[in-house]
């Protein structure tokens, strides 16, 4: 495997550093408020996304790998039949029973790089989590999605697009070949972490050449999101 051993593990520190502050990133709180207009635009996109996945339909068996905080688990878990929801974070899987509150959920708590699935699901979720995986881990993990999908299951996620306004006010970018970003938390305390933007184009491309079927879109500014099957579902 590759020697970007010690970024994950400063990626998994930092998020559960963050677990309390997260959410002020969707919620254009604090650093990340921007003013009313672009939490307008911002919240119009996370709408477009939300309508997508609806129409996606998930259902029965579904999975959530780095479900985070529960914003998007809310919404999974009216649909599913049973859920299954992966993170390595402790303090964000407590975040995320609090907001969801749902008996048919079960939390699993691993480095989703450690992580083989024991079934396959109707319908796999991930949101932000692509671009923090590390270019040499890609297909691996998209193997590792395959075997977690049932043949005529969906794959749907959702990222970031390259917006400097997406991140806070006293964090840059970088350059979208770079891979890598530094993160600071409120309290000034920086990582390093994986972080790559695609290019939908692009990354329908590559995923066609991995055997995936269906559209990666972006938003106008904020996101890009795409939804996928198994190339044999398709044929």
């Amino acid at each position: 495997m590759s020697n970007d051993r010690a970024i994950l593990d400063e990626q998994i520190q930092y998020y559960r550093a963050r677990a309390s502050e997260y959410d002020e990133w969707f919620l254009r709180l604090g650093r990340y408020d921007r003013g009313e207009a672009h939490r307008a635009a911002w919240f119009a996109e996370v709408a477009e996304v939300e309508a997508a996945l609806q129409k996606a339909q998930p259902h029965g068996d579904i999975l959530e790998l780095a479900c985070g905080t529960g914003l998007w688990t809310q919404h999974l878990a009216r649909a599913a039949a049973r859920l299954t929801a992966i993170d390595a974070s402790p303090e964000v899987i407590e975040l995320n029973r609090q907001r969801v509150a749902s008996a048919d959920v079960e939390y699993i708590q691993t480095d989703l790089f450690d992580w083989q699935p024991s079934q396959a699901y109707d319908f796999v979720f991930f949101g932000f989590w692509l671009s923090h995986i590390p270019e040499t881990r890609f297909e691996a993990f998209w193997r590792l999605a395959r075997k977690a999908i049932k043949p005529e299951g969906t794959v749907f996620f959702v990222d970031s697009g390259y917006e400097p306004a997406g991140t806070a006010k006293d964090q840059q970018l970088g350059s979208r070949s770079e891979g890598r970003m530094e993160r600071k938390l409120n309290d000034g305390r920086a990582f390093e972490i994986v972080k790559i933007f695609y290019e939908p184009p692009v990354l329908q491309q590559r995923l066609a050449g991995l055997g995936w079927r269906g559209r990666v879109t972006a938003t106008s500014r904020f996101f890009i999101y795409g939804c996928l099957q198994p190339e044999a579902a398709s044929a």
